[in-house]
């Protein structure tokens, strides 16, 4: 399996580890340079085989939007975006949308664990 991974944090972070430990390639994209894997989404994007599917892991509200705002133009028809952020119900309806009208597919998939996730 191949993953993109937006947002390595402390939760992102241990996420893609876990994902690599389990023998995937994970492609992993940070505000900082120096736990990224790609220097931007748009490298991030290039480097992953279509149908991409990547995972959104950034705090809920305008950082999100943010970065769904600009995958919409990057990615193609047949790509999917899981929001792992715990965003509000009614932003994931609004993504979705924003997302279909691409031909892009969108999951709300919270995610928990906390910064012990990776244990």
């Amino acid at each position: 399996m191949q993953l993109g991974l937006i947002g390595l944090g402390k939760m992102g972070g241990n996420m893609r580890e876990r994902i690599r430990r389990a023998g995937h390639t994970v492609v992993g994209y940070d505000r900082n340079p120096e736990v990224s894997d790609a220097k931007s989404l748009a490298e991030l994007v290039e480097k992953l085989d279509a149908p991409r599917t990547v995972w959104v892991m950034v705090p809920a509200g305008t950082a999100t939007q943010t970065v769904i705002d600009e995958l919409k133009d990057l990615l193609s028809p047949g790509d999917m975006v899981i929001d792992g952020g715990n965003s509000r119900w009614t932003d994931d309806e609004k993504h979705a949308e924003e997302l279909a009208a691409k031909g892009i597919g969108f999951v709300d998939a919270g995610v928990s664990g906390g910064v012990w996730g990776l244990k």
